[in-house]
């Protein structure tokens, strides 16, 4: 894939001059990592001429949150070249995708998160999509739901107050095939309880915290579409990678993927959360 060829070049013991010596570019800050021949010459060659500004804008990210700051800064470009090969944006205004700090085994990181408009983004982008969309369900609105047939009757002007109740998925492809998914609000709140790594397993942080019907909106979609959608290879790598601790092999200098670690996330910037968990 893009991202371990070009991360590949990115990460090697590359000679990198300071005032005083020459050091390693995994040694450096990120400042001076992002800045580096080597890794510019790696976005450069999955952005093209867009490589300088979203690389700015991953500095600019990191900046501005004094969290992330902290995160190892080797995970920092991980996520970023991750968002560079699904050419998605890295602005949390945006909702495509964003960079959270969490600490794995003491050590604190930098997560990719694939927002709910970012796959939206990648489905569109296959051509294999005549129609789909996502969509929180409030109450008076649902008047029926059957699983086995996925007939679902849904009246929007029903809607009797602001309580959402569920979420509602759907998606047809060019050649006719349809699906149709809903998840009651219990539904969504049970995956994420179950995903969630934090000691209080009910607490709310991240983007949960801060856009819950986002991220319930993208739970939704993103199994509809790992299930029953066309992927993309675009898609594949973005399900793949999306909400895992990755980390680059010493040797090989390949991406390791481990295991979906949803939630994981013990450091958070305080306008998300109000809140910083530590260990």
């Amino acid at each position: 894939m893009a991202t371990n060829d070009t991360l590949k070049d990115a990460i090697k013991n590359s000679p990198v001059a300071t005032t005083s010596k020459t050091v390693p570019v995994a040694q450096l800050g990120i400042k001076a990592i992002m800045k580096s021949d080597s890794v510019q010459k790696s976005f450069h060659e999955v952005l093209k001429d867009k490589a300088q500004g979203f690389t700015a804008s991953v500095l600019s990210l990191v900046n501005n949150d004094s969290y992330l700051a902290q995160s190892e800064p080797m995970s920092i470009i991980t996520g970023a070249m991750t968002a560079a090969t699904l050419d998605l944006p890295l602005d949390k205004n945006l909702g495509y995708a964003y960079l959270l700090p969490f600490k794995s085994n003491g050590v604190q990181k930098a997560q990719f998160i694939l927002g709910y408009k970012g796959y939206i983004q990648l489905a569109q982008r296959s051509g294999q999509y005549k129609a789909f969309n996502v969509t929180p369900v409030y109450e008076g609105e649902l008047i029926s739901w059957n699983r086995l047939t996925e007939e679902i009757e849904f009246d929007p002007t029903k809607k009797t107050s602001d309580l959402v109740i569920g979420y509602c998925g759907y998606f047809e492809l060019l050649n006719g095939f349809k699906k149709t998914t809903y998840w009651t609000k219990e539904e969504v709140e049970a995956h994420r309880i179950k995903h969630n790594k934090l000691r209080d397993k009910k607490a709310l942080n991240g983007v949960w915290l801060s856009d819950y019907d986002s991220m319930a909106c993208k739970t939704v979609l993103k199994n509809l579409l790992s299930k029953w959608g066309i992927l993309s290879i675009e898609m594949q790598t973005a399900v793949l990678r999306d909400e895992r601790e990755m980390s680059i092999d010493e040797e090989t200098h390949d991406i390791k993927i481990a295991e979906p670690v949803e939630e994981q996330i013990e450091v958070i910037e305080e306008e998300l959360t109000g809140t910083r968990e530590t260990e």
